[in-house]
């Protein structure tokens, strides 16, 4: 630094004041590279979290507590491509009792196409005997109309009755109106070693993005596969995969079956359900309001004669 001396009237250069300008300017350096740092790697990992979130989409709601999920018609959809589900006999089109009070057709039972590459010989003979009961005018009911577990797919296909998506850390429950049938999937699990059959079959989840993936075993024999009452063995296998679509106005699901033991190769096929705010759960016990008012061979309701205490 330079120092005027008045009485000889030049300048001299003060060492000890350079020398602490140098430290001083030597230190803002440091201060100035310290926050320019600081600021770096802030902002780089901003930038990694967004990118991070970004790739991995984060999992949707689907269990609001004011939602219901309610069924778009009472039937497995084909897919886009490829093998599908047993619809309707194209000579004898199904009629629902819905569709006949809109449009004044007879409603019917169904009558399955027996046509379908997917069924194998025994399957179609099944479907033929309840074909000809149909035709004859005999009622084809299955057993969820008195009030035993429907079955997965089954499951799905209840008309004009929401399900409900509860999701937890360890697991999601799949509630289904009617009768307050519960499915519980065991998230990011592997299946039992030994799995008993059931109703309702053992099902273990994950998600993929923003997609429920849900996997079914050890399903009973004694459920169908559908409202044709297609009937399956107890090596069926189910995976069940639930997104939501069109700006959260419908749930899909995407329906893979395999059953060597009925089906000549694995199928596919779809289930759409209509989103319905302020929904809430109603209790509907199947048991207390179920008559056979018109006398029809039906099967008893299920009953526990074994005490619980």
């Amino acid at each position: 630094m330079w120092i005027y001396d008045r009485v000889s009237g030049s300048y001299t250069v003060c060492e000890e004041a350079f020398e602490f300008s140098s430290k001083k300017a030597a230190a803002m350096r440091r201060i100035y590279f310290s926050f320019g740092f600081a600021v770096a790697l802030t902002l780089v990992s901003v930038f990694a979290l967004t990118s991070f979130a970004q790739t991995e989409p984060a999992i949707l709601n689907f269990h609001a507590f004011d939602v219901g999920w309610v069924g778009i018609g009472n039937e497995l959809d084909p897919p886009p491509g490829g093998p599908g589900p047993v619809v309707a006999h194209p000579d004898y089109p199904y009629i629902s009792n819905a569709q006949a009070a809109r449009t004044g057709e007879d409603a019917n039972f169904r009558v399955a196409d027996l046509s379908n590459p997917i069924l194998q010989p025994w399957v179609v003979e099944a479907l033929r005997v309840q074909n000809e009961e149909a035709l004859s005018g005999a009622p084809i009911f299955d057993g969820k109309v008195r009030c035993w577990p429907p079955g997965v797919p089954v499951f799905l296909l209840r008309p004009g009755s929401p399900i409900f998506l509860l999701q937890t850390v360890d697991e999601v429950f799949i509630i289904l109106e009617p009768n307050a049938e519960v499915r519980r999937v065991a998230m990011n699990a592997p299946h039992s070693d030994d799995v008993r059959p059931t109703w309702n079959g053992e099902s273990v989840g994950h998600y993929e993005g923003d997609t429920l993936v849900v996997d079914t075993i050890g399903l009973d024999d004694r459920s169908f596969i559908d409202n044709y009452r297609t009937p399956h063995t107890d090596m069926l296998r189910v995976v069940e995969r639930y997104r939501i679509v069109e700006d959260g106005a419908f749930l899909e699901v995407s329906v893979h079956i395999e059953d060597q033991g009925a089906f000549t190769m694995p199928w596919n096929a779809v289930r759409r359900f209509r989103r319905e705010e302020g929904r809430p759960f109603t209790e509907r016990i199947c048991a207390e309001n179920n008559e056979n008012y018109f006398g029809y061979d039906l099967p008893p309701i299920p009953q526990d004669n074994t005490p619980d205490f």
